[in-house]
């Protein structure tokens, strides 16, 4: 028999008697679902074992064939494993060829094993559990980016550098205070992962096409078998639910957003203008036809990932928004978004980190920045409220005639004469220049959260108390 009549009639058999003939090639490159949803393999074949295990506990199948199955299964996962196992577009998906081969290993035995369940739920059973295994990664490498940030926060606990708001520099802060702010990001995102496993963690197995089966299953046997806290509820919207899927997208897309804020001031820190970080060579390329240029190339990755992560997630909730219950075809789009983004995210994280643990900080050039542009001016209006005794609102307008005089000059608040500064408002004592300087700003900002380096040294150990 040629081989490809071969693989047609195969292709009709899973069909099954309702088509004579095999789909026409354009239905097929259409429907054809194996190119992408083979990286479940082992999901599949996981959830089939355990599948099979529990139709022999409950005496729906003989235990000669589960022990057959079991076996052929695990020789399935080595011949994909070694490379051996040859995936068919005519058998369509992952499912499909794993059934196809296993009759081919065991023979009649291989039909038994899709007693009591459907490609409905046993799709979902295959993409929840590689979602989970997929959030689990993505924890540990949140984890190692925070431990990264928490060692850079406690190395520069008192490097002063420039605060910003809108770009500008507004108050002088510590760089382990800023590098506390990425701590909070991350752990946000972190806690955002750990909700996502807990929402995901049941098991569809034995939901069937829609509607359960009919057959004695015993669904909490295969959920712990699978590790899953308790199987789902509602088979309906088992098979019908993709929000595991789109909450791993939400929570990557916030996580990737995340790191493109990281990256953007990366890449403005790095340049000459700024100074305040050099990156190594391992995170840097040169130019083709520029001899002196070094640039931020990973950080600008990893910024772009953000546009095909968010792209991920805006498609998957336009296949799904108008979808009836329960499982429509639409569905078979889901897989392909959320490895790209799986991938994506996976590869930022680990770059990320390299960057974060490698780059070079010029504490000198940031100290040298942190004292421009009148960063210590709210210093001086603090000071007139707190030892002056003006309202706030009149302590910001004689702060601002003294920047305004000290701009004219060309000189920093802290190189104004005192009689300079009396001739604006005679309140104004010698003790005003305890506070204009960069590092007593700092020191001075102990309020819970602050920019302090003791108040910097405080999140940290509460950090490493629970990271």
């Amino acid at each position: 028999m040629a081989e490809d009549t071969k693989d047609t009639l195969t292709s009709n058999q899973m069909w099954g008697g309702r088509f004579a003939s095999g789909p026409a090639a354009i239905m097929e490159e259409i429907n054809a679902s194996i190119d992408f949803d083979k990286k479940l393999y082992a999901q599949d074949i996981r959830g089939s074992i355990a599948h099979a295990t529990m139709l022999a506990h409950q005496g729906i199948i003989a235990t000669e064939d589960k022990d057959k199955i079991v076996h052929g299964l695990n020789t399935i996962l080595s011949e994909i494993e070694s490379g051996r196992f040859e995936f068919s577009r005519r058998l369509e998906d992952i499912h499909m060829n794993v059934e196809a081969r296993l009759a081919d290993l065991i023979g009649p035995a291989a039909g038994r094993l899709h007693t009591a369940r459907s490609r409905n739920d046993q799709v979902a059973l295959d993409f929840r559990l590689w979602v989970k295994e997929e959030l689990q990664k993505t924890e540990v490498a949140l984890t190692s980016l925070i431990s990264a940030f928490l060692d850079r926060a406690e190395e520069h606990a008192e490097t002063v550098m420039p605060g910003f708001t809108h770009l500008q520099t507004a108050q002088p802060v510590t760089f382990g205070h800023h590098c506390m702010a990425y701590v909070e990001m991350f752990g946000r995102d972190r806690q955002r992962v750990r909700h996502a496993i807990e929402h995901l963690d049941e098991s569809p197995i034995g939901a069937a096409a829609l509607a359960g089966t009919g057959y004695n299953i015993d669904r909490h046997m295969t959920a712990k078998a699978l590790g899953f806290r308790e199987p789902t509820r509602n088979s309906i919207d088992t098979v019908s639910d993709r929000d595991f899927a789109l909450e791993f997208l939400a929570m990557a897309s916030i996580a990737a957003t995340h790191l493109s804020r990281l990256a953007e001031e990366i890449v403005i820190w790095s340049t000459p203008q700024f100074g305040f970080v050099r990156l190594s060579d391992a995170f840097s390329t040169g130019s083709s036809i520029m001899p002196q240029k070094k640039n931020p190339d990973a950080a600008e990755l990893v910024r772009a990932k953000t546009g095909r992560i968010n792209g991920s997630l805006v498609a998957l909730l336009t296949v799904m928004k108008g979808l009836p219950l329960a499982y429509s075809k639409d569905m078979q789009e889901d897989k392909e978004q959320v490895f790209d983004a799986a991938e994506s995210l996976e590869l930022a994280l680990a770059a990320m980190t390299g960057m974060v643990r490698d780059m070079t900080v010029r504490t000198d050039r940031m100290k040298a920045a942190a004292g421009a542009g009148y960063s210590t001016a709210t210093d001086l209006a603090d000071w007139l409220v707190r030892e002056a005794g003006l309202p706030f609102r009149e302590a910001h307008h004689v702060t601002g005639r003294a920047v305004a005089l000290a701009e004219g000059k060309g000189c920093d608040l802290a190189e104004l004469s005192l009689d300079e500064l009396q001739a604006i408002n005679p309140a104004i004592t010698a003790g005003v220049f305890d506070v204009l300087t960069v590092e007593a700003s700092v020191a001075s900002r102990k309020s819970y959260g602050g920019t302090a380096p003791s108040e910097v040294r405080k999140q940290i150990g509460w950090w490493r108390q629970r990271n």
